[in-house]
């Protein structure tokens, strides 16, 4: 397990929007041989053959990730939004979630990769007929899995906060935050690609906890620069004093609002090799009642991120990866994960009825887990 290296990022000055937060992520330099453009979708929907199964998702645009080192190729097709809606969804196939187009270019669909990653979680169910599964657990694991997104359009203020947004003329990246709660994170390899795709972050998906904060929490505050009314005698000293607020303000943002995502350790999977790129996917260890974010990756030879973009899990996510990681390190035996969560047996079972995994569970066994919590009461 590894945290994330986002060295060569510099955390820049924010800016806010009523309970939206953007705060912009800063390169001296850009990442040499990576670039990253939009390819857009006629269709608002998806279905992606994975083989005998299909994943059937929403499919706003893909990115194309180009490796060939001339950086001349421009990342600014189909970035704009359109205000017209088709009336009617429709499905368009594609053959896997990250497709090689030419040898030194590769489609991948932006969070589609960290999705998959977190919706396959333990996905071939019991590795142990223990007699408490079900049939359908034992032959057919945690199908279908499905979970909650919503579209950044519909989250109140994110439209208006990357419209007025002014980009920072090094910037690679952003930090969204709603109602100072940290949404996502987005960084690609040259300010050129993120100023395209800077208004595709409105097509991306965001958590449950997301899309309430933005309607419930009010406007967040501003962080004014307060620079002391004394010991500034000279230009250099002004300027000294701002390069300091500069400095506090990353270090808050980093340490304190971000510190969930920076700081934490995930599990990675490696998922495509782009000459000296590697392009991943990562998960969190689901601690609870606590910031949990999945998300993928490009990163360098060294493993520093050259591109970067993240989910928040909502609380109810994050019991359920919760859950099935406990029950994977105790090869799903019911009563010895219930020893360690410190619980019993039948309110491990509740757990994971209320978490949605009661088809996993024989009918006669959940019937008994409720009886026992009905008797104890």
């Amino acid at each position: 397990m590894n945290a994330l290296d986002l060295t060569g990022l510099t955390t820049g000055p924010a800016q806010v929007w009523g309970g939206v937060r953007l705060v912009p992520l800063l390169r001296a330099a850009p990442v040499a041989g990576l670039r990253l453009h939009a390819e857009l979708y006629d269709a608002d929907h998806g279905v992606v053959d994975l083989g005998r199964a299909r994943y059937i998702s929403y499919i706003p645009h893909g990115f194309v990730a180009d490796w060939s080192g001339q950086d001349s190729v421009a990342a600014a097709y189909g970035t704009q939004l359109a205000a017209d809606r088709p009336e009617r969804m429709t499905l368009r196939f594609h053959r896997r979630m990250a497709r090689r187009q030419e040898r030194t270019r590769l489609r991948f669909l932006p969070l589609h990769l960290a999705l998959e990653g977190y919706l396959a979680l333990h996905f071939g169910g019991p590795v142990v007929a223990w007699s408490e599964w079900s049939q359908r657990a034992l032959r057919h694991g945690l199908s279908p899995r499905a979970e909650q997104a919503y579209l950044g359009a519909e989250v109140s203020g994110l439209s208006d906060a990357l419209r007025v947004f002014e980009i920072q003329p090094q910037q690679c990246g952003v930090m969204i935050h709603v109602g100072d709660a940290l949404a996502a994170a987005f960084v690609v390899p040259h300010p050129e690609d993120y100023r395209a795709l800077h208004l595709s972050l409105i097509q991306d998906l965001y958590g449950e906890l997301i899309y309430h904060y933005a309607y419930l929490m009010p406007p967040v505050p501003e962080f004014p620069v307060r620079l002391p009314d004394s010991g500034i005698d000279s230009l250099d000293d002004l300027r000294a004093a701002a390069v300091q607020q500069e400095s506090d303000w990353a270090r808050f943002h980093d340490e304190t609002m971000a510190a969930g995502l920076i700081d934490d350790e995930y599990t990675w999977d490696k998922v495509y090799r782009m000459g000296s790129f590697t392009l991943s996917r990562f998960l969190p260890p689901f601690r609870l009642k606590r910031e949990n974010h999945i998300g993928e990756t490009i990163t360098d030879a060294r493993g520093r991120v050259a591109y970067l973009k993240t989910f928040r899990l909502s609380e109810n996510q994050v019991r359920r990866g919760h859950l099935l990681t406990r029950l994977a390190a105790s090869d799903w035996r019911i009563s010895t994960t219930a020893t360690e969560l410190g619980i019993t047996e039948a309110q491990l079972g509740l757990r994971l009825k209320s978490s949605g995994f009661a088809y996993l569970l024989r009918q006669d066994v959940l019937d008994g887990y409720r009886a026992t919590m009905r008797r104890s009461r």
